[in-house]
């Protein structure tokens, strides 16, 4: 039976079960879909990104690079942000009247918040789509579930004011497997979801990872530069 026959045969649970599952199931596809063209490339093109933002020799130029390599968008955000962050630092210095909170704390801490906004843009567009994949593969095989006891039920009660000679295998067996494609078809429905659920996932967090150590090493050359540490003092001799 299928969805369409379970559409026009059933009644309106079996109806509004069979229609639950179409939409989930055009919903996880669309977004697999979506989330397997943003994440083409993967961990290489945030790789050869990074790599191409290092050898330039400036700022300005890396950024420039950046359009020929970042064609996702998940470098670019942080290089904007940091170039954001030194205009406004220059501003700052000029015009030292004008302060606010966001203006406030030493010069790391800012950089650090504005890299840490930026790359937390660049996150959500990573993790859009999979809390759906993950509630259709969660809560698809309870739907057709749903859908296979009420069919039974139906079956069932259907049965029940026959007389007892009137009970045979085939008007058991038709109802009862009717009902039983709805299970099928939640676990249809769910098993693509979960597949692309855990693949996403594990391309996502490598690119996390990568963006992560981008920051960092961001904040380690545009950051203040350390104090050089004192010299230890000379080790005594040992009393003899």
């Amino acid at each position: 039976m299928t969805v369409l026959q379970l559409l026009s045969h059933g009644d309106g649970v079996s109806r509004a079960v069979a229609t639950l599952l179409l939409a989930m199931s055009v919903a996880s596809w669309v977004t697999i879909l979506w989330k397997a063209w943003l994440l083409r490339g993967g961990t290489h093109g945030v790789l050869r990104s990074i790599a191409a933002f290092w050898q330039a020799p400036t700022l300005a130029d890396a950024e420039r690079d950046l359009a020929a390599f970042d064609a996702r968008g998940w470098i670019a955000p942080t290089v904007a942000a940091l170039r954001a962050f030194a205009a406004r630092a220059q501003r700052s210095r000029d015009d030292e009247g004008a302060q606010n909170l966001g203006m406030a704390g030493g010069h790391d801490p800012r950089l650090t918040r504005a890299l840490r906004d930026a790359l937390h843009t660049v996150l959500r567009r990573l993790q859009g789509g999979q809390i759906l994949l993950a509630t259709v593969g969660a809560t698809a095989p309870f739907v057709g579930l749903l859908g296979t006891v009420w069919g039974i039920h139906g079956a069932l009660a259907g049965l029940s004011g026959a007389a007892g000679g009137g009970i045979t295998i085939d008007r058991v067996a038709g109802p009862v497997g009717e009902a039983l494609v709805m299970t099928a078809l939640g676990l249809a429905v769910a098993l693509p979801a979960v597949l692309a659920y855990y693949v996403f996932c594990r391309v996502i967090c490598r690119i996390e990872a990568e963006l992560e150590g981008f920051a960092h090493d961001l904040l380690g050359v545009f950051g203040e530069p350390r104090p050089a540490a004192a010299p230890l003092p000379p080790a005594r001799p040992m009393p003899v």
